[in-house]
């Protein structure tokens, strides 16, 4: 093959969603760089490639990608994959096609799986515009500050990844910051375990704090829709809903009382220091 970098996508859980021509580049390139050298030998081994396989992630890109240039400058051809999924996608891989492209090197993708374009299609929500987000912030104070950003996306369905200990807290920031939209948590997509739970972000919350979980989790988040916001603040108010029976509610959905009145605060279309006002009034 001649010197080219090939950025090909590997199964996101189930192995059988490899492509032919992933495995006919696997085969031929004469280098794959592995985020984890382990974990794609299992990979290689099922399919019976015997390849050179070498170390390429987050830790030793910055070394590693001019070696890897200089060997397809020499006429190398090589692949990258990750552990799962897409290259570059929340995985390492750009670095190196930024430095390839630099240096005239053709870079080629080999098509498959993306976990949080999965995650979408099967969720139920819109997609025809996606905003995907990668990893929210480990940290409360960062993630909703990121949140806030997306808050001001205009009718994209917002997607990220999350850990599976701190999808709990996630989504009860999500629900403060963004109002309690519907959304969907898919979790070890294509493997034994696929789950794929729907709901608001509140009733979502309050389900995995009560049933934590293990394993790789999409966060699927509805757009902002200004008309629902205005019909529901309609339907509270054709059913006489208050301000405090609905902070009520969404505490009992699993959200702590400053998050409930925050999301309330913007579903009756107040300032959350009015709505403070008006609840202490109302009791």
């Amino acid at each position: 093959m001649p010197a080219t970098l090939y950025l090909v996508a590997t199964p996101i859980g189930n192995l059988k969603d490899i492509t032919l021509r992933a495995l006919d580049v696997l085969r031929e390139v004469d280098l794959i760089a592995c985020e984890d050298t382990r974990h794609t030998q299992k990979l290689l081994n099922h399919f019976g490639i015997k390849n050179k396989t070498i170390s390429y992630h987050d830790h030793n890109e910055a070394t590693r990608a001019p070696e890897l240039i200089d060997r397809l400058l020499n006429g190398d051809s090589i692949a990258v994959v990750s552990d799962a999924g897409t290259p570059a996608i929340a995985d390492p891989g750009l670095r190196l096609v930024q430095a390839a492209a630099n240096a005239g090197i053709d870079v080629v993708p080999i098509p498959g799986p993306v976990a949080f374009v999965a995650a979408v299609t099967a969720s139920g929500l819109a997609t025809e515009s996606i905003y995907f987000g990668g990893f929210l912030p480990a940290r409360k104070g960062e993630r909703q500050k990121r949140l806030r950003e997306c808050a001001e996306i205009p009718s994209a369905t917002l997607v990220f990844y999350e850990a599976p200990h701190r999808i709990a807290k996630s989504l009860i920031d999500c629900a403060e910051v963004l109002g309690n939209r519907n959304a969907a948590v898919a979790r070890e997509l294509t493997k034994i375990h696929e789950e794929i739970a729907r709901g608001t972000l509140s009733e979502l919350a309050t389900r995995y704090a009560n049933s934590p979980v293990k394993g790789e989790i999409v966060l699927v988040i509805d757009r902002s829709h200004g008309g629902r916001c205005d019909a529901f603040r309609r339907s509270l108010a054709e059913t006489e809903t208050t301000l405090d029976q609905r902070v009520q509610t969404l505490q009992q959905q699993g959200l702590d009382k400053k998050a409930a009145l925050k999301t309330a605060a913007k579903e009756f279309g107040l300032s959350k220091s009015e709505a403070y006002r008006r609840l202490l009034s109302a009791r």
